[in-house]
């Protein structure tokens, strides 16, 4: 969200687009809710009730995921002489079985049975050690329906209002930010967090009684912001919580790379004024920040094989800009790739290796002030590892795509695509197969750009849903669905919308009737028989 002060006609904007997994049929649905009380236009989950995303007449809202450590994994001393009865507080407490009966295509049914503690639902039983184990959920209390609190969020008028609705918003884990046509722009982080008295949560504890949570901590009372003096607020899932906070184990451990927040702060608190033509730009922003920091390695750094060497000096002479037309995007890409695998092999264990992955910002930190990990000249052990690794990235190009530099271009069907397969496209032949999935298409971005594409070949996650809002003027909102707003295959909505998506274009979302009106494409009457 841009406060006035930041745009051009001195009003607020707000844009999101939240990063799911990429599918077809789409992940969710525009609607216009209309009736007594409501004119709510935005997009929220088919099966969930209300819009999540959006606006009504005064204000507009939208969602980036927040991380809350909302459940822990309790351990439990299992009774020898009856497995379904656990030790709580002194005593063996019986734990509570369902059965549930399935039905097998071509085999005999088969009969489970899940068990509950006190706690939550058994995950996994050692007999050998009489352990089991179970999940302790805070979104199986009461109140734990995700997205629920949207309907109240459709009809709030103020930030105050708003802040309450969120107030009853338990799962999942979000950033929930707010403009609207008072001038007003804020932050609430939401989502239920359990109080830990005398553990962290980190790491099993006991379910005997001795760790249990002490409530939760009062939803508004998680970080918030409300007209900032730096005019906007930007969260792409990092940690964006004051180092003051009070509250600190009621919230995740973990967070994103900060890259993404951190061009689109830079781009921000450039000093510009921001229209809307701004904010469709930057929200499909390809520079990568990783690139920028680690490009500058290479001044110094030469190669013996001519091809890697004319390629070291195109990325000197590079933008940083992950454009899917972009050859030096695709060699830097490469790299990268490259990088994040090596640093882990020098770095971490092997027996630890199943388990742990380095972060961007931990391996370009590693590579800024270089152990004795890279020998016993840190700084030139460090330069041949790099080097030794862009060598390795090249011929991984040349693997993959041939020795012709001019077919290293970054976006294309056999380096980054999207390609969205349809749930059933495995179980069905070709034919219907091709008529499921959409795509592929080439694509630009990564990870770790605020147009955020993923880090694999294929995307398979990032934005499908945008909404770009102008609280001056309703009318003015923009969005983007993709691949189309009907699950039907023979219908020309199914997939019409992918190749905007694809090419980073929107369309308007009127909210006038006057306005929709003008680009009415059907009409459907649903009337009782009675």
């Amino acid at each position: 969200v841009v406060s006035g002060d930041l745009t051009q006609d001195g009003w607020p904007l707000m844009i999101n687009d939240p990063h799911r997994a990429q599918a077809v049929p789409s992940l969710r649905y525009w609607v216009h809710l209309v009736g007594p009380g409501w004119n709510v236009l935005g997009g929220g989950e088919p099966e969930i009730p209300g819009i999540s995303i959006g606006h009504n007449e005064q204000g507009a809202w939208g969602l980036t995921v927040f991380n809350t450590d909302g459940e822990d994994l309790m351990v439990y001393e299992i009774n020898p002489d009856n497995p379904n009865q656990y030790k709580y507080q002194g005593n063996w407490e019986d734990m509570r079985v369902i059965e549930e009966t399935f039905q097998v295509k071509g085999a005999p049914e088969v009969t489970v049975e899940l068990k509950y503690t006190r706690h939550g639902p058994v995950s996994f039983e050692d007999a050998e050690k009489n352990l089991a184990y179970a999940i302790r959920p805070a979104w199986m209390d009461v109140g734990g329906a995700p997205y629920l609190a949207s309907l109240r969020m459709d009809q709030a008028t103020t930030w105050d209002e708003f802040r309450e609705a969120s107030n009853y918003s338990h799962i999942p884990g979000e950033n929930m930010i707010w403009a609207d046509r008072d001038g007003n722009i804020g932050w609430q982080a939401v989502g239920i967090a359990p109080l830990r008295r005398n553990f962290s949560g980190m790491v099993p504890v006991p379910g005997d009684g001795r760790f249990e949570w002490d409530g939760y901590l009062k939803i508004e009372n998680k970080p918030n912001a409300y007209n900032p003096d730096v005019g906007f607020i930007e969260t792409s899932n990092s940690n964006y919580t004051p180092p003051d906070y009070p509250y600190m184990d009621a919230i995740g451990f973990t967070w994103t790379d900060p890259y993404r927040w951190a061009r689109a702060s830079e781009v921000l608190a450039s000093g510009r004024k921001f229209n809307m033509t701004d904010m469709v730009e930057l929200q499909h922003d390809y520079l990568s920040i990783p690139a920028r920091s680690l490009v500058t390695f290479f001044k110094n750094l030469k190669s013996d094989d001519p091809q890697v060497e004319a390629a070291r000096q195109m990325l000197l002479n590079w933008d940083f800009v992950l454009d899917k037309d972009s050859i030096e995007a695709g060699i830097y890409i490469a790299f990268e790739r490259q990088l994040l695998l090596n640093i882990e092999t020098l770095k971490v264990p092997n027996v630890a290796s199943d388990y742990l992955t380095l972060s961007m910002k931990t391996t370009i930190d590693m590579l800024l002030a270089p152990d004795g990990d890279f020998g016993s000249d840190p700084i030139t052990g460090r330069d041949q590892f790099l080097i030794d690794t862009f060598s390795q990235g090249i011929a991984t190009l040349r693997e993959k795509l041939g020795t012709n530099v001019e077919d290293w271009v970054y976006g294309q069907l056999d380096y980054k695509h999207v390609l969205l397969r349809h749930p059933l496209a495995s179980a069905v032949n070709d034919k219907i197969r091709d008529r499921l999935n959409v795509g592929p298409v080439p694509r630009g971005g990564s990870s770790f750009t605020v147009g955020n594409t993923g880090s694999g070949d294929n995307q398979t996650s990032g934005a499908s849903f945008r909404i770009f809002i102008d609280t001056r003027d309703w009318d003015n909102t923009l969005g983007m669905n993709t691949p189309g707003q009907v699950g039907d295959p023979d219908s020309p909505l199914y997939d019409n919308l992918f190749e905007l998506w694809a090419n980073d274009r929107v369309f308007p979302a009127f909210y006038s009737r006057e306005k929709i009106e003008t680009v009415l494409y059907e009409t459907i009457d649903l009337i009782p028989d009675n």
